[in-house]
């Protein structure tokens, strides 16, 4: 049986599959962000990717030793993007509101979404989000104002997003879909525990955290990565930056709902113009052409 034949068909369609990881994300970073006070931004990023590595070798077991060199050479840059990008997002969201520290992120996919683009509505597109980030960005030191370390940091995450999507899609078309994620988890998960056992408080772990950090690693590791390598396979590099940029929304909200965070009118703004720019890009972007089976 040859490697293609032995995939199992997804049981979503990638858009779908998509949206429910962009909402499972950001429901999962809110419920992160309430762990920053007892064990870190770095603790509760090491908690999640451990217990998302764990829950993803347990269900889709890969074969590692099996790997060929192309595979590896697929699956290790993939875990590195992974967990480099969670870690500066973790130690972002710690300094700045979530919803704001997703739509500085969105540099990242929406650049290259639109990268090589001779559409003059796209343009407009770039011209919406990039009004969106200037009034975001902390240009003069104020008391209350955003933490400039935030911003980079974010700004960090975005660009690793950006490599995320591009390796990712290399990734599922040379290893099946949750085989690739669980592989790619455990080395993110090396990237990112030795600043989680020196930076973090992983000491006062109770079994409230651990359970709390069950919880995120499903939420924000384990579900949404398999939902979108699952899609991965199936969409362009473009189109799925498209669509993973309603995640300052999704995110703003859910900071409001759940963290009681509070952003003023001119971020409001910022957002706004975001989510308008994700929602043109995404009508004016030409359906991918179908998947070829190999």
């Amino acid at each position: 049986m040859t490697e293609a034949a032995g995939r199992r068909a997804s049981p979503l369609s990638p858009i779908p599959a998509v949206l429910i990881a962009v909402v499972s994300v950001q429901g999962g970073a809110a419920l992160a962000k309430g762990l920053f006070p007892a064990v870190g931004a770095t603790g509760a990023a090491g908690l999640r990717l451990v217990l998302a590595s764990v829950m993803l070798l347990a269900f889709f077991r890969p074969p590692v030793t099996r790997y060929t060199r192309a595979q590896w050479a697929a699956i290790i840059p993939y875990g590195l993007a992974l967990g480099v990008m969670n870690l500066t997002y973790y130690l972002a969201i710690a300094r700045i509101p979530l919803g704001l520290a997703v739509t500085l992120e969105f540099v990242g996919p929406f650049a290259l979404a639109v990268v090589g683009s001779r559409k003059a509505l796209d343009f407009v597109w770039v011209l919406f989000a990039a009004t969106g980030i200037v009034l975001i960005t902390p240009w003069t030191a104020r008391p209350g104002g955003l933490d400039p370390l935030g911003v980079v940091l974010a700004l960090a995450a975005g660009a690793c997003w950006a490599v995320y999507i591009l390796v990712g899609g290399r990734l599922s078309r040379l290893v099946p879909e949750g085989q690739g994620v669980a592989v790619g988890m455990v080395v993110a998960t090396l990237v990112v525990l030795p600043f989680s056992l020196v930076g973090g408080h992983l000491e006062r772990l109770t079994p409230a955290l651990f359970a709390a950090s069950v919880g995120v690693a499903l939420l924000s590791s384990a579900l949404p990565y398999t939902l979108e390598m699952m899609a991965l396979g199936k969409l362009s590099s473009r189109t799925f930056g498209i669509l993973m940029s309603l995640e300052p929304g999704v995110a703003t909200v859910a900071g409001w709902v759940f963290l009681h965070e509070q952003l003023t009118p001119l971020q409001w703004l910022a957002v706004a113009l975001v989510s308008v720019a994700s929602a043109g890009a995404t009508l004016t972007a030409k359906r991918p052409p179908p998947p070829v089976e190999v």
